[in-house]
């Protein structure tokens, strides 16, 4: 019977100490997602600011003002005479 005693205490021992370790193992996993998690946050942040400078910039390169202000100065480019202009019909 003392047999039977001590051989259940060592297998609730070793239940214990291995749910110990496996709580162990968790908590230090999730520490570790959690630090990867913020760290993909931040990039995340960084990357949404940068696309938002660069949507701002492409607006401003876009705006038609600055395009046909860029044709005529460097392209030597102007508006059509009235008499140039063709109607053309499908």
């Amino acid at each position: 019977m003392r047999l039977v005693g001590t051989a259940l205490l060592l297998l609730l021992l070793g239940a214990v100490l291995f749910s110990a370790i496996g709580v162990v193992w968790t908590r230090h996993q999730s520490r570790a997602q959690f630090v990867q998690l913020t760290q993909l946050q931040n990039q995340r942040d960084a990357l949404n600011i940068e696309y938002g400078r660069l949507e701002l910039e492409q607006a401003t390169w876009a705006e038609p003002r600055r395009i046909d202000s860029e044709a005529r100065s460097r392209l030597g480019m102007l508006a059509p005479r009235p008499q140039d202009i063709r109607l053309v019909s499908q």
